[in-house]
């Protein structure tokens, strides 16, 4: 088939409503080899793997990506609640999304279902240019089996084959960060044991992707102990990995619509992916300076560096009176450079007599002003290698 748009010409090829070629328009389907699929057994729907491409509107966009595996016990996709809707979401968060149709069962087991979520990860950072994203923050979203899968991929993934004929299969096949959603970790835990999931926590490493875990107390299908055996896992490597665990709700809720409490989960996630640096992909730096409350070091409190990007990490350190009213950030946990505001919070003013259960304050104290009578914020200047002095006034 042939369209023409005004001068230009684009030709491809549409196999049951999948464009073959690079026509990466919001909403469009491609296919993840246009030549056919390894192992493939025919040419229907569920035979041919694809990723349908949401794309966040240009003001919002970010330049993250993730890939959204559906669950469904790899005998089926649950791609409305568990695909188009989580990818609408992450478009709101100016994230680029994908879901992914990968092969299941009867005709395919998990092995292929892999193959074809590696394939997912190499097309999507080959293609990073075109489609607008970053190459080194595609990561991979997984619900119950789909969050085997992510799980699977995250942990048996491999750097690229420099020779494969098919410049794709050059690209690594590694995502960047794991969110896993009630998912499934060992097969084993089920009664009676299901053997052809994935054992992933056995092979969690140092090198395997920053993880963010979902999962609710009250799942009977898939115990809570799947997702503690993942995190126990990154937790040993030195993984950095967050995890919730609800105490009402049950298994395939997807996001939650109309559970006020586990409906917070992709706002949890939002704060995450913030935090990591994910949205934005710079390099954070250390920081250091001093506060002081009244003429005097801070006794007691923490101070907040908020960045003027909102999609920016967020900086916050202790501060407590042996340190003087000085303070240090550390490069993982530092701001980016650039103007940022500054909240100090106040728990303390004086810890002269420690055991004698004395209250040296009212109440905690929050100070956005250097003083009561400025109308502007506290804003800073961070810049590598500069110290920061914050001077406050309470009265």
């Amino acid at each position: 088939m042939i369209r023409h748009i005004g001068t230009i010409t684009i030709a491809f090829v549409v196999l049951h409503g999948v464009s073959m070629a690079s026509d990466f328009s919001h909403d469009s389907t491609v296919v993840l080899w246009p030549g056919g699929a390894p192992q493939s057994q025919g040419t229907q729907a569920h035979d041919v793997p694809a990723l349908t491409i949401h794309l966040p509107e240009k003001a919002v966009a970010n330049g993250a990506a993730v890939i959204v595996n559906p669950g469904g016990g790899y005998g089926m996709l649950a791609s409305d609640h568990e695909g188009l809707q989580m990818a609408r979401w992450l478009n709101s968060i100016g994230v680029t999304a994908f879901v992914l149709r990968y092969r299941v069962k009867p005709e395919y087991d998990p092995t292929v279902s892999l193959i074809d979520a590696q394939r997912a990860i190499r097309f999507v950072r080959y293609h990073a240019k075109a489609l607008n994203i970053s190459a080194d923050r595609i990561g991979m979203l997984g619900f119950s089996a789909g969050g085997n899968l992510a799980s699977a991929a995250g942990t048996r993934y491999d750097a690229r084959d420099a020779l494969a004929p098919d410049p794709i299969d050059r690209t690594s096949s590694r995502p960047d960060f794991l969110v896993l959603v009630y998912p499934v970790i060992n097969g084993e835990l089920f009664n009676p044991p299901r053997f052809d999931y994935f054992r992933t926590d056995k092979i969690v490493t140092a090198d395997t992707p920053p993880t963010f875990l979902v999962q609710t107390h009250e799942d009977q299908l898939v115990s809570a102990r799947q997702a503690l055996l993942f995190y126990g896992a990154l937790l040993e490597a030195g993984v950095p990995a967050e995890m919730h665990i609800f105490g009402y709700g049950g298994h395939g809720l997807g996001l939650a619509p109309g559970d006020p409490d586990l409906g917070e989960w992709p706002n949890m996630l939002q704060r995450w992916l913030r935090s990591t640096g994910i949205f934005v992909g710079k390099d954070r730096i250390a920081v250091s300076g001093s506060v002081t409350l009244d003429g005097e070091a801070l006794k007691w409190g923490w101070l907040t560096l908020i960045p003027k990007n909102p999609y920016a990490p967020i900086a916050r350190v202790d501060i407590h009176d042996h340190m003087k009213g000085m303070f240090s950030i550390d490069k993982e946990h530092g701001p980016l450079p650039g103007v940022h505001r500054a909240e100090v919070h106040v728990v303390c003013r004086d810890r002269s007599a420690p055991r004698s259960g004395a209250y040296s304050i009212d109440d905690a104290e929050h100070y956005t002003r250097t003083n009561p009578k400025s109308k502007a914020p506290i804003c800073v200047e961070v810049r590598e290698g500069e110290s920061l002095s914050i001077e406050i006034c309470s009265k």
